[in-house]
């Protein structure tokens, strides 16, 4: 049996079911929203030139920046403070790339991270996508750029030569089906780090969680996502160098069983929205 409220009292009663959606879904378009608070993991060295553009096309309705400095000499934690007050922004303690990614993992308040480059290579706004792969089931939503609808203006052909052979061997050797391996656009749930390790320090800590997740049984779901050039500054990314240490990643991970969850280290915060 249905009941009707009084007109007087149903003004109030909207507005606090209004309110109550409102904390605790993040609408992302006027037919859309979502529950889970999303943070975005940004690695950063000397990019103060590129962040204003990487900024400007996250949505506005992810719950944190998580900004993991690589002891930058430029004006990069300046640059992304005024940008956004409330970025958190990290003290790399080590070096490279995949201990940035994991201090900037330990930092995450949110339910789902989204790992987003520095350099202006990825587009904010397919954070839907990666999003929604993952409230529709997902444990892991995994870039590519050559799935269909994907692409990139970045790699040589060398790259992607490489690219696509070592992409051939993790298929085989872990039964994946990744048409992209080396990419550093993804997103997953938070408690996905309990069911992988990640101890590596470099450019192949991509290649590490895209084999640690088909080992761990989790659901992966490719996303096609574009790659853009660069745009100020030039790439740490050394095409020999770092492809031989996914190739070392790859024959190791094939020799190790999956063992338990090593402790993260603790990364050092050094704010969120107050000064250095």
């Amino acid at each position: 049996m249905s009941s009707v409220l009084p007109s007087s009292i149903r003004p109030a009663v909207e507005e606090t079911e209004a309110a109550r959606m409102k904390s605790e879904y993040r609408p992302i378009s006027s037919h859309l929203a979502i529950a889970p608070p999303v943070s975005v993991v940004i690695p950063a060295m000397n990019e103060a030139e590129n962040l204003p553009h990487v900024f400007r096309t996250l949505p506005d309705w992810i719950h944190e920046v998580v900004l993991v400095d690589g002891n930058s000499t430029d004006e990069t934690v300046r640059v992304a403070r005024e940008l956004r007050p409330d970025v958190v922004v990290v003290r790399q303690v080590g070096k490279g790339k995949g201990d940035a990614l994991i201090s900037g993992f330990a930092a995450c308040t949110g339910e789902i991270i989204v790992m987003v480059d520095a350099d202006g290579s990825a587009d904010g706004e397919e954070i839907v996508s990666y999003v929604s792969a993952l409230v529709g089931g997902a444990d892991f939503a995994k870039g590519s750029r050559f799935a269909n609808g994907g692409g990139t203006d970045d790699m040589t052909p060398v790259r992607k030569l490489g690219n696509r052979a070592l992409c051939t061997v993790v298929n085989r050797k872990f039964g994946a089906r990744y048409t992209d391996l080396c990419y550093g656009y993804n997103a997953f749930w938070k408690h996905c780090l309990d069911r992988i390790t990640l101890d590596c320090t470099g450019f192949e800590i991509e290649t590490l969680m895209n084999i640690r997740v088909v080992k761990a049984g989790l659901r992966v779901q490719e996303v096609p996502s574009h790659e853009y050039n660069r745009i100020h500054g030039v790439s740490n990314l050394s095409a020999v160098r770092d492809g031989l240490r996914v190739l070392r990643v790859i024959l190791k991970e094939k020799r190790v069983r999956r063992g338990g969850r090593r402790p993260a280290a603790v990364p050092a915060v050094i704010g969120q929205g107050r000064g250095l």
